[in-house]
């Protein structure tokens, strides 16, 4: 027997009024912010995420689902949703617009990674993009609209984990400290570790393993070698913070897995937290767009993947939307029954009701098992005297009873109900 692949999971109807919760939550909170929702292919050029996400990093050496397509062009499936959505906003001319252009997207994110709880290797985010404004508010924005989402959703006890880590201008000075620093302690780091020093040194600090942590602990911090104008923008970004009634905490050792963030870098974590935990995260981009071909484009944004909300909000206690009961089942004994219950189904339904039942032939207390398991409100018998009278039999299924109405007074009864 077939099934879901390693690392990818099945949303059954059961999840999905969770699902769309968290969907609709975050759309009506975006549309309140002034972005706009886009959809990006789930597949791009190769290249968007060579350039832009950077070799060396987990996700290009290890994780992207990449392959040769029948025309022989090298394609990939979206490993991470930032990239393609200003690649988006640069074939599409958007820096024609007013500026700045605010966007919002969901869907499918593709890293071969080992699965665990709130990790897989399709899974599903929500972002927002906030492009071509430079200034520390539009951080702050979009810091203020994932702090809100959370917090209209019913999440409870979370830490917003912030850090700068510089431009390029004042980074390469810090990330030669950083290799020095490593150098002299090559012997008491993993051999992660030991590769990312010359490959990708800010991912050093985001090591997990156990041995790595004292050495983490004493590392130079980056906003120790902060240039002015990315050292006034950090301030500016916690001055903002603090207007807009946003706690957070400095993380000297916060970085992203991604070598196109510049500046500002956040997570959001839960109040346990472990290896997979973070909630959410993101921060400023200011050179992707020129890395893809475009014109210099500062940008700033975040993700947050629906999975690991949804197993948050379920660890937090939170109620959930369970999907709805039935409004109308039809019962049915007879050819002639049978078809004007399909008839009945269509006129109901054109009223806005849910209203279902058995294709096949069942006995009456077989079908009433049905409107039982579907969780009908109502049950509609139609037999020989039904018809004959141009009447139902109405059911109320909470009450166990029952009374007979003309099918003319049938939806004003069913709307009184």
């Amino acid at each position: 027997m077939y099934r879901a692949p390693t690392g990818t999971h099945d949303i059954l109807p059961a999840e999905q009024p969770a699902w769309a919760h968290v969907r609709k939550t975050f759309a009506r909170l975006c549309r309140r912010y002034g972005y706009q929702e886009i959809t990006t292919p789930i597949l791009e050029d190769t290249g968007v995420f060579l350039r832009t996400v950077g070799t060396g990093t987990d996700i290009v050496d290890k994780e992207m689902y990449t392959f040769l397509d029948k025309g022989g062009d090298s394609l990939t499936l979206r490993p991470e949703g930032t990239a393609p959505v200003v690649r988006a906003y640069l074939e599409h001319g958007m820096h024609n617009l007013p500026q700045p252009v605010r966007l919002h997207y969901f869907g499918p994110i593709f890293r071969y990674d080992r699965p665990q709880a709130g990790r897989y290797r399709q899974h599903f985010q929500l972002g927002c993009e906030l492009l071509g404004d430079a200034d520390a508010a539009a951080d702050a924005e979009v810091i203020h609209l994932l702090w809100t989402f959370y917090a209209e959703l019913g999440l409870r006890n979370l830490s917003l984990q912030l850090n700068s880590i510089g431009d390029p201008a004042c980074r390469p000075r810090y990330v030669e400290a950083l290799q020095a620093y490593y150098r002299a302690r090559v012997d008491q780091v993993c051999p992660t570790c030991r590769e990312r020093m010359e490959r990708n040194p800010l991912r050093l600090l985001d090591c997990k393993e156990e041995r790595c942590q004292p050495v983490i602990a004493e590392a130079p911090r980056s906003i120790e070698y902060l240039c002015a104008p990315c050292r006034e923008h950090f301030e500016a970004l916690q001055a903002y913070l603090r207007v807009l009634d946003v706690p957070w905490q400095l993380n000297p050792r916060l970085v992203r897995g991604l070598d196109y963030y510049t500046r500002t870098v956040f997570e959001v974590w839960p109040p346990v937290v472990g290896g997979q935990s973070t909630l959410g995260a993101g921060g400023r981009y200011d050179g992707l767009a020129e890395a893809l071909g475009g014109r210099p484009t500062p940008g700033v944004g975040f993700a947050t993947g629906v999975e690991r909300v949804l197993l948050n909000l379920r660890q937090q206690g939170v109620p959930l939307p369970e999907q709805p009961p039935l409004d109308v089942f039809i019962a049915y004994l007879g050819q002639a029954a049978k078809e004007r219950a399909l008839q009945l189904a269509v006129e109901l339904r054109r009223l806005g009701l849910s209203v279902s039942y058995s294709p096949s032939p069942r006995s009456l207390k077989a079908q009433m098992r049905l409107a039982d398991a579907w969780r009908a409100r109502v049950a509609l018998i139609l037999g020989d005297n039904e018809l004959a009278q141009g009447a139902v039999t109405l059911r109320d299924m909470a009450r166990s009873e029952q009374s007979t109405v003309p099918l003319a007074e049938l939806p004003a009864v069913l709307a009184g109900r």
